[in-house]
């Protein structure tokens, strides 16, 4: 983000906490918009890398879990890039703007994604670039979301993962009637004056919330490195293709696959009280390994305590009874996500 944008947002009612947390003055107000819908908030937990250069597609078809070499002007894509063991370094969506591709991820791992897929670079022509603090990440959600974009760029995508440039600014149709803008700061801010007129400004807290809810997942800096793809539930929102060539990781992850070995899986739920951090353990009231679990995303509920997206073994969450960090630590209530579990 640029110092341009802090200084719009502020001028809008925004506090910034650093690194990446803004909200609009009342955290658990604006928690209860996000519930109801129609809101838009500043993406700041979020970074985007740029590839550029006649072999990027090509190159990043190497690297990544998604169809590179299939996306086209109008859709979107989630991914992955994994260790060539399998394991998750970043999920991601992506995106066609022109000739260049963008890359949203989690700002706390962009600087480390962005340095290893450099040193796999060589002789190819590409360039990877931060594309910040030039561009900037929205989200807007709610069927008044819907017509705000229709006004203020002219159109809003209808379908998952379809995606509309127009009116300075991109943006891609999230699973349900949520969508990511992407725009250049200066953009941004026009954006954001036509979308506040009719949608509640919220923080960034609200926004995970919406996405924990939603049951998408967000691998950060204490999740690197400990999850198959399969495991966040990656596959049952389009983040794996099966069908293109090999990538970092490909075997492992389509081995896990085709053998049905994922006996961990991403559950949501609801802890009614104390406050859950990514990395936290989830433990069975017996305690040992039994519960085997790891906390990948939390944000406060509405309901008051949080939520969170858990990574369990599929027979203890069969069983319930787990708790966070400890035998007799706050217990975690199973919820449905919006997408069934195989």
């Amino acid at each position: 983000m640029t110092t341009g944008w802090l200084e719009f947002l502020a001028s809008r009612g925004a506090r910034v906490s650093p690194p990446s947390t803004i909200d609009f003055g009342d955290p658990e107000g604006e928690l209860r918009s996000a519930q109801s819908g129609n809101v838009i908030a500043p993406l700041a937990h979020l970074a985007t890398l740029g590839f550029s250069g006649v072999d990027a597609v090509e190159f990043l078809q190497g690297q990544l879990s998604c169809d590179v070499q299939g996306l086209d002007s109008s859709h979107g894509a989630h991914g992955c890039y994994c260790t060539p063991q399998g394991r998750m370094l970043a999920n991601f969506l992506l995106w066609r703007d022109e000739d260049e591709l963008r890359m949203a991820l989690a700002a706390d791992v962009a600087a480390a994604v962005q340095k290893r897929l450099q040193m796999f670079v060589l002789r190819s022509k590409v360039k990877i670039v931060a594309l910040a603090p030039d561009f900037v990440l929205l989200g807007v959600a709610g069927a008044a979301g819907t017509r705000a974009l229709q006004q203020a760029m002219g159109a809003a995508p209808k379908e998952s993962m379809s995606l509309v440039s127009a009116g300075g600014g991109t943006a891609i149709r999230l699973l349900g009637e949520r969508f990511l803008v992407a725009a250049r700061s200066e953009d941004a801010q026009a954006l954001w004056g036509q979308l506040a007129k009719a949608l509640v400004p919220v923080g960034t807290a609200a926004w995970q919330w919406l996405d924990i809810i939603a049951g998408m997942p967000l691998v950060t800096s204490p999740t690197q490195d400990q999850f198959i793809p399969q495991m966040t539930n990656l596959e049952l929102i389009g983040g794996i293709n099966f069908r293109k060539g090999c990538y970092t990781g490909q075997e492992i992850i389509a081995r896990t696959q085709y053998r049905g070995t994922v006996k961990r899986r991403m559950y949501l739920a609801h802890v009614a009280c104390g406050e859950a951090r990514a990395g936290d353990q989830v433990v069975g009231s017996g305690g040992g390994e039994s519960g085997g679990g790891i906390v990948l995303n939390s944000a406060p509920s509405p309901e008051g305590g949080c939520d969170v997206l858990a990574v369990l073994q599929s027979a203890s969450a069969g069983a319930g009874d787990l708790h966070l960090r400890a035998p007799d630590g706050p217990l975690l209530e199973l919820r449905p996500l919006p997408y069934g579990i195989v």
